[in-house]
């Protein structure tokens, strides 16, 4: 029941075409994959989806739709008999969160058939000066800069922003999953803080409370380790047992940016969340999600 449901593909920053990445989720026996391309912003930038594109996009991801078991937004959409994919795809979206930036997590939903929605911030407002600090992307430099000009090298200042903004997300946006819980930390690489320090705790701690308030999947993306961009999951241990205890349900993705990605690291991940006390994890299926039994890689 191996499934990723965090996929871009060249609609937004990704690499290839959809079916790439189908054909090879097939080739390693996952029994699901879904399409999670970032949403558009009304400004230049190099990652999200063009807001005239976002049709395309929908209907490239349904022309995959297998059809013997098919989500809802893809019986529209003929199939021949012989030419039905062993694998069950779902079209998401995964959507940025800057307050007063762009459209609401509603709009996505109620103007495009979605099966789920990743909720994430990758641009950290400065709620003074409404500019934005880019944490992501593979250049340290840019997140260094952006912490400089933005929150005069205060890192509790930006970090606390950061998780401000992910509370503000949860609050005010209906999304199935969280993405990259903890991505600030990235390019910290114990430069900055330390995840041990009480005020960084207590900053995840209030967003782990309403995490659980919300009824939110928490992913456990693995890219960061994979990419070499961080020496943990996102988020990282400390973190997941602190989830575990909470019984917050969570979800395995490798946040693919290329086929050969699609499920990276999942089987180390797996045995990760077991050792820590998982016991299951979420699965989408065109019924719905659903808790599926955690399996133990040796």
């Amino acid at each position: 029941m191996l499934q990723n449901l965090h996929t871009h593909t060249h609609f937004s920053d990704g690499s290839d075409e959809p079916v790439k990445y189908m054909e090879k989720a097939m080739e390693l026996g996952l029994s699901s994959i879904g399409f999670s391309d970032h949403s558009p912003l009304p400004f230049e930038n190099s990652f999200a989806l063009r807001e005239n594109q976002v049709g395309n996009y929908c209907d490239a991801i349904l022309s995959l739709c297998n059809r013997t078991v098919s989500p809802t937004s893809c019986d529209h959409l003929p199939q021949p008999e012989n030419q039905k994919p062993k694998i069950e795809v779902f079209l998401g979206m995964e959507a940025d969160f800057i307050p007063g930036i762009g459209h609401s997590f509603s709009h996505f939903l109620e103007n495009y058939p979605l099966d789920y929605l990743i909720g994430s911030v990758h641009l950290v407002r400065n709620e003074t000066s409404g500019e934005l600090w880019f944490i992501d992307g593979p250049d340290p430099a840019t997140y260094d800069d952006g912490l400089d000009a933005l929150f005069g090298g205060d890192i509790r200042k930006g970090v606390s922003a950061y998780y401000r903004q992910i509370n503000e997300m949860l609050a005010a946006g209906k999304m199935d999953m969280i993405g990259h819980l903890d991505k600030i930390k990235m390019h910290n690489r114990g430069r900055y803080f330390s995840e041990t320090e009480p005020w960084y705790i207590a900053l995840v701690n209030e967003t782990l409370d309403l995490v659980r308030q919300c009824g939110v999947i928490i992913e456990v993306n693995t890219r960061g380790i994979y990419k070499k961009r961080s020496d943990s999951l996102f988020p990282g241990p400390a973190i997941l047992k602190r989830i575990h205890d909470l019984n917050i349900p969570v979800i395995i993705s490798s946040d693919a940016h290329k086929p050969l990605e699609v499920a990276m690291l999942f089987g180390e991940t797996a045995t990760l969340l077991f050792e820590i006390g998982f016991r299951e994890q979420m699965n989408l299926t065109p019924s719905g999600w659903e808790k599926i039994s955690l399996k133990y890689h040796e």
